[in-house]
């Protein structure tokens, strides 16, 4: 892509121009990772309705035994949980190693090729599961939104600068939004027809479109790279080359924007997962059988036209003229309306209501403001730093969330306890708000001194 410094003539962006303030020459790779970025959410979101209604159906009648202890099904997939960490722990070691070589297109041909794999594998074992194919696949589900979300991500924040991030993530995020709507009105239209297995045939497919997207993007910008901050030294005094099972921690733990980062993702990731455990909770409270995988696609499609529509109408607009750290302010405060609406009617639908108030802005104007807080960083904070945020901070933020959900669910067994959870979501989002603010002015400073 050109760089921001170049004439660029009028800048006639053709219908995208009457929402998106796009420059004509950034069109062929803001589409194109438009395309790509689709594809991803549409997989992610396919897959985890499946692996969520696989999970809670198949331990919704007799629950989950751990030894002494009798788990509903919401509580057993809290576990599940944290066992993403340890899958999270390993990813990062295995993504920080990988962008020592590799960069942009090359680490999404890696790792669709180990993900078409794997969907070929599952086919046979979800015809008859069992609770090792159940939890695995779940496993499985959320390792896919760890690995292709944060490599797609690394590859456009290392494919622009700081002043076009702001104009073109509203378009590129428009199609992670606009696939998860895709995939799960897609799903709700045949979940009753088809068979688990065979919705992993079409994510096969489409895997394969995405690795030809990434190909076509990566073309575009190795001919005209942007310019690159300064890169970080490598290794200890010595000479020896980090470790890459905690080169991202180093990085992270130097900067003082890196940690606001930090606190921004670790903060949700622990407001999500308890008012997720609350959604949970409340579909398992008032359905059983198979109306509960209905209901969850329901709720998801809702979730994902509610996001479709926030980020054509609200993140640009936000971005390009309040600004990066007006738009991080938007997830947190629908936080607090939704978990405040459940706290007073703990009802099927205001249970529901807190995935939307939740996914609705994260999967939209957050994520847009949040990824663009990356492109002024250098290629290691861009790669390693960013998988260790995206990967481990965020699956441990989960495993605190899930230790509070637990504990309260102990402390008050029957399900109107559910709704007080809430109070520890407000105390939550009050410090997030805090990051949010530093990280963003922050942005806005490196923005103009480069």
């Amino acid at each position: 892509m050109p760089a921001d410094s170049r004439p660029s003539g009028p800048r006639r962006g053709g219908p995208l121009r009457a929402v998106f303030d796009i420059r004509r020459e950034e069109l062929p790779l803001a589409l194109l990772m438009f395309g790509q970025f689709f594809l991803v959410i549409t997989s992610f979101w396919i897959l985890k309705p499946l692996k969520k209604g696989l999970f809670l159906e198949y331990y919704d009648a007799g629950g989950f035994e751990l030894l002494a202890w009798s788990m509903t099904a919401a509580e057993a997939e809290l576990l599940a949980k944290v066992l993403n960490m340890f899958v999270a722990m390993v990813a990062v070691v295995v993504f920080s190693a990988l962008a020592n070589h590799l960069r942009r297109q090359w680490l999404t041909f890696v790792f669709s090729s180990f993900f078409l794999i794997a969907y070929l594998a599952y086919v046979p074992l979800l015809g008859s599961p069992g609770d090792a194919t159940v939890w695995s696949f779940y496993l499985f589900g959320d390792l896919f939104s760890t690995l292709m979300v944060a490599t797609f991500f690394a590859f456009l924040n290392d494919s622009v600068t700081p002043d076009s991030a702001k104009r073109l993530y509203g378009l590129v995020g428009l199609g992670g939004v606009t696939g998860g709507f895709f995939g799960t009105t897609l799903l709700r239209a045949g979940i009753e027809r088809l068979e688990t297995s065979y919705w992993l045939l079409v994510c096969f497919g489409i895997a394969l479109v995405i690795v030809g997207l990434a190909w076509a993007a990566g073309r575009i910008v190795d001919r005209d790279p942007p310019p690159e901050a300064a890169p970080e030294p490598r290794g200890d005094a010595t000479g020896e080359t980090a470790n890459p099972a905690v080169e991202g921690a180093r990085l992270v733990f130097r900067s003082r924007y890196l940690l606001s980062i930090v606190a921004i993702v670790g903060l949700y990731e622990i407001v999500s997962t308890v008012m997720d455990f609350q959604f949970s909770s409340t579909v398992g409270h008032y359905l059983d059988g198979p109306a509960i995988g209905r209901h969850i696609s329901t709720v998801f499609l809702i979730t994902n036209l509610t996001a479709m529509l926030v980020q054509l109408f609200l993140t640009s607009f936000v971005m390009t003229r309040a600004g990066v750290g007006v738009a991080l302010l938007v997830l947190p405060v629908a936080a607090l309306g939704g978990s405040g609406l459940f706290m007073v009617f703990p009802l099927l639908w205001f249970g529901s209501f807190l995935n939307t108030a939740d996914n609705a802005f994260s999967y939209s104007i957050n994520q847009s403001a949040k990824e663009a807080l990356y492109v002024p960083t250098s290629r290691d904070e861009k790669y390693k730093a960013k998988a260790f945020i995206d990967m481990f901070v965020q699956r441990f933020a989960k495993a605190l969330a899930v230790g509070v959900s637990l504990a309260v669910s102990a402390w008050f067994p029957d399900f109107e306890g559910i709704r007080w959870l809430s109070l520890f979501t407000v105390a939550v989002v009050g410090v997030w708000l805090v990051a949010a603010r530093y990280a963003g002015r922050h942005f806005a400073e490196l923005e103009q001194g480069r």
